[in-house]
């Protein structure tokens, strides 16, 4: 009998039946796989005791042709037969993973006749008393780099998820992936403690002062994939940090938070401009101010909003030199960020050797900015507890200049361009989105209502480009997801219930 990560398999002790075994029985794969994804140094260790077979080809036993827990096959052979077929936008692909609550409850299942409702790796159901319920579905999702297409490549149902369980389970899905012929760049993963922790896990160095934006796949190998944050949640860290220290020093600038609630809290009004001397006559202008509370906090209309009303000689505004900086500042970073199509301009244009020039230009002015940030007593915020927003940007940047010098460089063959979009989690948070719909309720779901709902989803999921957001523009997604950074979201902190401050 063997015990992990609270699971209780029973195994044959004698190591003669291990090797005269033809095949493996569930309970040995199940007890493989758990402990692969768990505990890697706890498998190196018993693969020179029992016969434990290769890493790599536990993605066999992980995986399943109907919609149920693990890799879908059928996802998978569908990206072979194109990448077979000669279509080069699926030859690579960027890789994001998000997680989703899920109501911690057993069922029934008339169909399978048995209690659903446990964690479950795709290895096979645990079916046993001590076995947990799971409490929330990983999802794992590719993505086009250089054509905006989509595959949900599979769930896995979790009682406790910690970053080192999602990096081995991000490699084994590397694994599959390069077996059907496809290259992983780059995989993406929230902002949060837990990504930090996935991050560490596969090698990438969270220290801002030396930053290591790419892991080995295999380990100790020669082909690098980077690694993203994603912008969204990273938006939101940094929002978190501003709204915190309140006031923050960037060389010669101060950034206060006081603007951003200041404009927030604007109502409409008339705004009477101090007379100016025209043709020797003082003339007085009247203004009209209305603030529009669904602008997004880090937008140039915020930066024009704020040096508009210093302009005006509005005594609160009269400082905001540092603040329109640096909001016009993550402006742009974002609009990097958000590359979508050749049809777009300027920095939301896709990343192209003809615009890296500029892109790395704003990259070197970033990193000038947030490594000499401080708060009011002289403290760098980099390397403060509120850090985590600010690298985020740093890595995804040092990330995206890697990529172009690696795939997008001539001497690369690979594509002509690469989509910034494909590094943020949107895609996968509007199958997500979808999921929830088709549960049909608010709340999480249970796990027989998530695996119906992902059934027939699934079923109906193409992989070609624009499949996914047929119903909802990804820009209209990313703009949701950014609800709680809104002039108004500043507004309803603020300020009480139908007052002013």
């Amino acid at each position: 009998m063997l015990s992990c990560k609270g699971f209780v398999i029973y195994l044959p002790c004698d190591l003669h039946s291990w090797r005269q075994m033809s095949e493996y029985s569930p309970e040995m794969r199940q007890f493989a796989c758990v402990l692969h994804l768990y505990h890697v140094k706890a498998y190196d260790y018993l693969r020179k005791i029992f016969p434990l077979p290769h890493p790599y080809s536990l993605t066999i036993w992980l995986s399943n042709d109907e919609a149920t827990a693990g890799f879908s096959n059928a996802i998978f052979r569908r990206l072979q037969e194109k990448v077979e077929r000669g279509e080069e936008a699926y030859c690579s692909c960027a890789l994001l993973i998000q997680d989703m609550s899920l109501e911690k409850q057993q069922q029934w299942d008339p169909q399978t006749k048995c209690l659903t409702g446990y964690v479950n790796l795709g290895a096979g159901v645990f079916d046993a008393d001590e076995a947990p319920l799971a409490s929330e579905a990983i999802i794992i999702m590719a993505v086009g780099v250089s054509s905006p297409w989509t595959a949900p490549l599979g769930y896995f149902l979790v009682n406790r998820t910690t970053g080192h369980f999602l990096a081995q389970l991000l490699r084994q899905t590397i694994s599959k992936l390069n077996h059907v012929g496809i290259e992983v760049l780059a995989v993406t993963s929230g902002a949060t403690a837990q990504g930090a922790e996935t991050a560490r896990a596969l090698g990438i160095s969270t220290d801002p002062e030396r930053i290591h934006c790419t892991f080995q796949h295999p380990p100790g190998s020669a082909h690098s994939i980077t690694y993203f944050f994603d912008t969204c949640h990273a938006l939101q860290l940094v929002r978190n940090a501003l709204q915190c220290f309140q006031k923050i020093e960037w060389l010669s600038d101060t950034v206060r938070w006081q603007h951003v609630v200041e404009l927030a809290a604007l109502q409409e009004q008339r705004v009477l401009k101090p007379p100016s001397s025209q043709s020797g006559r003082p003339v007085s202008e009247t203004y009209h101010l209305k603030i529009n509370r669904a602008t997004q906090l880090f937008s140039e209309g915020v930066a024009d909003a704020l040096e508009h009303l210093q302009k005006l000689g509005l005594a609160s505004f009269q400082d905001c030199k540092g603040t329109v900086k640096f909001v016009r500042l993550m402006s742009r970073l974002c609009e990097v960020f958000h590359g979508r199509g050749h049809y777009r301009r300027g920095l939301k244009e896709p990343l192209l050797a003809g615009n890296y020039t500029k892109i790395n230009h704003l990259f070197n002015e970033a990193e000038s900015c947030f490594t000499t940030l401080t708060d009011s007593m002289g403290r760098s915020i980099i390397k403060s507890k509120r850090k985590l927003g600010f690298f985020s940007f740093l890595l995804n940047a040092k990330s995206l200049k890697w990529l172009y010098s690696n795939h997008l460089s001539p001497e690369s063959t690979l594509s002509p361009h690469l989509l910034t979009c494909s590094f943020n989690l949107d895609p996968l948070e509007l199958f997500l989105r979808a999921l929830q719909e088709s549960c049909g309720s608010s709340r999480s779901p249970t796990c027989a209502a998530f695996q119906a709902a992902y059934h027939k989803l699934l079923a109906s999921h193409s992989l070609l480009p624009g499949s996914l957001h047929s119903h909802r523009s990804s820009l209209d997604l990313s703009l949701s997801r950014r609800i709680d950074l809104t002039l108004g979201s500043v507004c309803a902190q603020h300020l009480p219930v139908g007052g002013q401050e």
